[in-house]
């Protein structure tokens, strides 16, 4: 980002002592960047007017030759590229100030002039330079500087009108005073204004005498450019893009941000568009429209999808406003976060990566859930990585919901809709939360439509990979939905198939993982779902060594119970519909088997779940034979 050096002389006007110190430059002199001759000095060598090295070329200006830091003061023709080292600076017999070189002339003073000086003061004259002040990267800024008719300075963004509503910073009185040995420097290089001091002294070096107070670094309006945000890290900030875009300058991230893939046109039906959220980010309101009315973020997102006007929509206190692109003015802060969680004071739950804690948002109306990853380790951000492309892809009443997320240099948190019955593993663990039998069956079959609809309904095929009870979330209705997308493997459309390491959970992982096999299916979550199903059925733990030891691993005890006919006893004689125990127990023990190729789809297993699907007799989970 430019830097905006605004150099305050404290001798401005030329004085009859400072116009005695004068060092004539006579018509038909001449510079080169390389020589030995690049710039005219002032008498007191502080100041020099000449060729300064910028960027991959060379510059013409005025800067502070006299200190180690030789600080540029201002630049001519200052948004122009660097010139090369060829060119050769005239002041020729007319009074003209000239570049010449292979490419052409570029005249920076139209001439009248019979003489120039550099001064003490810091001014070159031939005309007053300091009329025209300049960033020290010589480029036009993103921020502006105005000296207010009410006396106050203050700063605005780049192409903003000078009104209350784009000053993100003013004055509260006059910040200007040092004494009469310095020279002063009010700069930008962040979008704030410091004022710095510089002792003539050629061993001196700048320092900061003032500066503002209580802003955080992403107060500056449009720090990060388009399509971007700014978020708080710290003491300092960082731009991160908007889902779907990519820095315009991958090393220049106050770039702003452009789309990564191409727009279709939205009139032809068979275009579909997803909407990912971005909670808790400001963004300047230039809406097209009158706000809308809307009772939830879902509403709001479908209006915007039904309007092919309609690029981004920005929900808040329960307006839509719908948006076109670019959007600007973004920011946001882990500490909102902070605030919406009460500093994270509440905590729902904890698993191998991270700790859920319950928030609030909409001034506590909506209670949310939101996953703070404990650190920024490699698995950390993959699991972080994962959850935001799978999750945001999926759209099920038996998934769960990500509203946003936040990713502020370490930290990774995702906000997700908050469910008050906790885990399925809370409920069905705990005696006292016993579910009924009907209740039982409903959330088996709420379980396999949500893993169905990750293998064969969205717009890509998901292997979830941590099937289990604990990942199984309940709302107020105790309609369950599936949660934790962080070992989750998404498939190509044409994959059946996919090569990874081990994961999961111990005694919810399919065999075929423990076999080190190259590849791995959608079976491995069928498989998972059958424990589960299992466990629902019993209400019990997979594995409970407390247990008689025959009773004890709960897939081979199922299977003894059914040879034997005794399907009772998995329940301790709870009173259920015979047909369904053993339909659901004929299911569990399908999905159980050991070869994947041999165990059922989610699409038959739901069918049978639901009874429209006859149940051949499953064999023993260790065989390798198979009817279905």
């Amino acid at each position: 980002m430019a830097t905006i050096l605004l150099f305050l002389l404290l001798s401005a006007i030329l004085t009859a002592e400072a116009q005695q110190q004068q060092s004539i430059v006579s018509p038909d002199s001449s510079l080169t960047p390389t020589s030995t001759n690049s710039s005219w000095p002032s008498p007191s060598g502080l100041y020099a007017f000449g060729f300064y090295k910028q960027g991959n070329g060379y510059a013409v200006g005025i800067f502070l030759a006299g200190i180690p830091q030789k600080t540029v003061v201002w630049t001519a023709n200052r948004d122009n590229p660097p010139v090369p080292a060829d060119v050769t600076l005239n002041f020729t017999s007319d009074g003209r100030l000239v570049l010449q070189s292979t490419q052409g002339t570029v005249t920076i003073v139209d001439g009248g002039a019979t003489s120039a000086s550099m001064l003490d003061t810091g001014n070159f004259v031939v005309y007053n330079s300091h009329n025209n002040v300049s960033e020290s990267n010589q480029s036009t800024g993103i921020f502006r500087a105005l000296m207010q008719q009410d006396g106050f300075l203050a700063l605005y963004p780049l192409g903003t009108p000078y009104t209350r509503e784009y000053g993100y910073w003013s004055s509260e009185h006059n910040v200007i005073g040092a004494q009469n040995n310095a020279t002063l420097n009010l700069g930008v290089d962040d979008g704030f204004l410091r004022l710095y001091s510089h002792n003539r002294d050629p061993n001196g070096a700048w320092s900061v005498i003032w500066s503002p107070s209580g802003l955080d670094r992403c107060t500056p309006m449009g720090i990060c450019g388009l399509n971007a945000y700014c978020i708080v890290i710290d003491e300092g900030s960082d731009c991160n893009c908007l889902p779907g875009f990519e820095f315009v300058d991958k090393n220049k991230t106050t770039s702003g941000c452009t789309r990564n893939f191409i727009v279709e046109i939205c009139e032809e039906k068979r275009v579909t568009y997803a909407m990912e959220a971005v909670l808790s980010t400001t963004w300047e309101n230039g809406t097209y429209s009158v706000p809308l009315l809307m009772s939830s973020q879902t509403d709001c997102q479908n209006a915007c999808l039904e309007d092919c006007n309609c690029e981004a929509a920005l929900f808040q206190d329960g307006a839509c406003r719908k948006q076109r692109l670019p959007l600007r003015f973004g920011r946001r802060s882990t500490q909102e976060l902070e605030k919406m969680t009460d500093n994270f004071k509440e905590e729902l739950g904890r698993g191998s990566f991270g700790i859920v804690y319950k928030g609030s948002i909409r001034n506590g109306q909506k209670f949310v859930a939101v996953k703070r990853l404990e650190k920024l380790l490699a698995d950390r951000e993959r699991e972080f990585q994962t959850e935001m492309k799978v999750i945001g892809r999926t759209h099920h009443k038996n998934l769960i919901c990500l509203l946003g997320y936040c990713h502020d240099g370490p930290n990774r948190l995702l906000v997700y809709e908050y469910m008050s019955n906790g885990s399925l593993a809370d409920i069905l663990f705990t005696p006292e939360k016993k579910l009924s039998w009907d209740e039982r069956i409903e959330i088996a079959c709420n379980i396999a439509r949500g893993i169905l609809y990750l293998h064969e309904e969205c717009m890509s095929q998901i292997i979830h990979c941590d099937i289990k009870p604990q990942n199984i979330l309940m709302d107020e209705n105790r309609c369950a939905k599936i949660s934790d997308f962080g070992l989750a493997k998404l498939m190509k459309l044409d994959q059946s198939k996919t090569l990874t390491g081990i994961r999961g959970t111990r005694g919810y992982v399919a065999p075929e993982w423990h076999r080190r096999v190259p590849h791995v299916t959608v079976k491995v979550d069928v498989y998972s779902f059958g424990i589960v199903l299992l466990e629902i059925i019993c209400c019990r733990k997979s594995v409970d060594c407390n247990l008689p030891e025959k009773e004890a691993i709960l897939e081979e005890w199922t299977y003894n119970c059914f040879e034997h006919g005794e399907l009772s006893k998995l329940l301790n004689d709870e009173e259920v519909d015979n047909g369904q125990l053993e339909r659901m127990v004929k299911v569990a023990l399908w999905c159980i088997l050991d070869d994947p190729s041999l165990r059922p789809s989610m699409k038959k297993v739901l069918l049978m779940l639901e009874g429209t699907m006859d149940i051949p007799i499953p064999p023993n989970p260790t065989s390798v034979l198979s009817v279905i």
